[in-house]
């Protein structure tokens, strides 16, 4: 049953269109993820589905009685008047219905208690109280406060948190409890807009268990791959102004568009070649000048006409390109850590820390929020001063750092002059350039810095750092505000960079990708794991599953997943050896076309017979070349 559908959404912000004509449908049960480069129209989708925002053209429908919980960006938690001024107290807010029903049974429960059954209304109290009760016990109203109380807990709250009053909290925890309380509300329609923001690596994980299974319909912009794979059954892309539906989650999705690209590109050429060629025989034809050929120019000419055109793909949105350049080579020893302390009032975050960085380490600090990972780079980089302990830098150690704030810039600066005052030697061009492959063009140079959006100051703090020439980066939270695509570029250049690597990080999917060690901090024992994020996660698995199977669990069965992956491996195999028939058999079709080609257009010029042989075998083959396209299209989609 189709839940939800958008017709031809459009939105204008002055003279800029933001999002043109886009539509789709998604069914009940849906996990939809919405995917796009910072500043495509995904959040102002989501607004227009809700209402949020007045649309200048389309239409939404949303099925008849079902309800939509919307989590914005940074949302700003709007504390209940009807509830306690706690944390828990205003979970229990999520079930108004359950509270005025425990309320009202408490009232009832008071007046049975001192009228006798021979009172007029006895019978009408004990009704109302047996159906409101019914309603209480059928709704969850037995559990619903541990309920409550488990979801606050998996979302960062420990039982001591969930007492403070919400004037204590950050913005950060306040935007945790709203997601919070839209989970326990139990939309029909749940939209949820970044909410991995302000969540660690756990929470993250326990809520993509929950979502992962969520039966009702969900709509997700994010730019977290793995969750996306985890949580999505289907992906929503908005490119220039547009969208598109796929029926995959991130990753299968990403693939999709690829070959969608590559064949639509194979198509679009196929036909090019096939309008060049009929023009090339209408041209032939008319130099012949006979009156058979004019009956032939007349037919080719309504083939043309009758041609539905293909387009070529739209370009790419572009994306940020750059190459961090080691400044010379330090010792081996880059960093020693030494039984470090760190301590806030009465909370300890750390102590006896230690811990060594070589050279060409990739270290991966994580944990939970609150853990100190900040504090310890803060500490790393002489913005702290430890209580307790040593921090020594090894041989010709030259250090760079991400602040995950930005705080290194200056509001009163504009762009061009914030890189431009660090680096005053660079030329103009120089200048510019640099700039533009941080995607900062045209009026964009002359922004205030206090102006830019959080992704633009996180591409303007890399275009400064790259240029500083370090040999040890230290970054904290580097993805916070960069698109899917900024992602993939920072990847690839941390990968090349040719320096040793200490960083704080909750994206599972940039970790697993450069990470070659692992500090889980914690208060408590904190001993790196020498191997990849991949590594260290299936070790805890491996741990969680051992508990597990030592409390009474089967333990999965080996030769299960042997023969689903002998099965895999051979429908793999199979695939593969379809595919690479397929492209020897247009290889040898396209070259056989060109070689008749030749021919027509050669030897076969003045020979009316061989040259109308010719265009016969061309057309033939031609098809031929369009049917093999679309199985490559069909095998590559299967």
């Amino acid at each position: 049953m189709t839940i939800l559908t958008a017709d031809s959404l459009t939105f204008t912000s002055g003279i800029k269109v933001i999002i043109e004509n886009i539509s789709f449908s998604i069914n009940e049960g849906d996990r939809l993820g919405i995917v796009g480069v910072n500043g495509s129209g995904k959040t102002t989708l989501l607004n227009l589905i809700t209402g949020k925002l007045p649309r200048d053209g389309g239409s939404v429908f949303i099925a008849r009685g079902k309800s939509v919980g919307m989590l914005s960006q940074n949302d700003a938690f709007e504390a209940r008047d009807d509830c306690e001024d706690t944390v828990i107290g205003q979970m229990y807010g999520a079930f108004p219905e359950l509270i005025a029903a425990e309320k009202r049974l408490a009232v009832l429960e008071s007046e049975l208690a001192v009228v006798s059954p021979d009172f007029v209304g006895y019978d009408k109290i004990v009704r109302e109280h047996d159906e409101l009760n019914k309603f209480y016990t059928e709704n969850g109203g037995l559990y619903y406060k541990s309920r409550a109380a488990s979801v606050t807990a998996k979302l960062g709250f420990d039982e001591e948190d969930q007492k403070l009053p919400i004037r204590a909290l950050s913005g950060g925890q306040r935007t945790r409890l709203s997601l919070i309380r839209l989970i326990l509300s139990d939309y029909d329609i749940l939209i949820l807009d970044e909410p991995t923001n302000h969540l660690d690596i756990d929470s993250i994980t326990w809520l993509e268990g929950y979502l992962s299974t969520f039966k009702k319909t969900l709509i997700v912009v994010s730019h977290d791959r793995y969750f996306l794979d985890r949580v999505t059954t289907k992906t929503l892309e908005i490119e220039n102004h547009r969208a598109k539906l796929y029926s995959a989650p991130y990753s299968g999705y990403e693939a999709q568009k690829r070959r969608d690209r590559e064949a639509q590109e194979k198509h679009y050429l196929a036909q090019q070649r096939e309008i060049k060629h009929q023009l090339d025989i209408i041209e032939q034809q008319r130099r012949w000048g006979q009156e058979r050929n004019f009956v032939t120019i007349k037919s080719r000419e309504r083939y043309l006409e009758h041609m539905t055109l293909i387009d070529r793909p739209d370009k790419l949105p572009k994306s940020i390109k750059f190459r961090l350049e080691a400044a010379g080579r330090s010792g081996n020893d880059v960093l020693d850590v030494y039984r470090l302390k760190m301590r806030f009032g009465g909370n300890t975050l750390f102590e006896n820390l230690s811990f060594s960085v070589k050279r060409l380490d990739r270290l991966f600090i994580i944990g939970a929020n609150g853990c100190g990972k900040s504090t310890l780079v803060k500490l790393l980089t002489g913005k702290l001063m430890p209580v307790s302990g040593s921090i020594e830098y090894g041989y010709n150690v030259s250090v760079g750092y991400y602040d995950q704030e930005n705080q290194n810039l200056d509001e009163r600066n504009t762009v061009i002059e914030e890189l431009w005052g660090e680096y005053p030697s660079l030329t103009q061009t120089e200048v510019r350039n640099t700039l533009a492959r941080f995607l900062f063009v045209g009026d964009d140079i002359e922004k205030p810095v206090s102006v830019l959006s959080g992704g633009e100051r996180a591409r303007l703090t890399f275009c400064k750092l790259i240029l500083s020439k370090v040999n040890l980066l230290i970054l904290d939270e580097p993805t916070n505000h960069l698109d899917i695509k900024s992602r993939e570029a920072l990847e690839d250049a941390l990968s090349e960079f040719e320096g040793t690597i200490i960083a704080v990080s909750h994206d599972r999917y940039f970790i697993n990708k450069l990470a070659t060690r692992i500090l889980p901090l914690s208060n408590e024992n904190s001993a790196i794991f020498e191997g990849r994020y991949d590594e260290y996660t299936a070790k805890i698995s491996g741990a969680s599953a051992r508990t597990s199977n030592d409390e009474g669990s089967p333990p999965s069965s080996n030769k299960e997943r042997y023969l689903t992956a002998k099965r895999d491996a051979a429908e793999e195999r199979k695939r593969r050896h379809e595919s690479e028939k397929l492209d020897a058999e247009i290889e040898v079709t396209e070259r056989s076309i060109e070689e008749k080609k030749a021919e027509l257009f050669g030897e076969a010029a003045s020979d009316y017979v061989r040259a109308a042989e010719l265009d016969t075998e061309i057309s033939a083959l031609e098809d031929k070349l369009l049917l093999l396209y679309e199985k490559k299209e069909a095998s590559i989609s299967s």
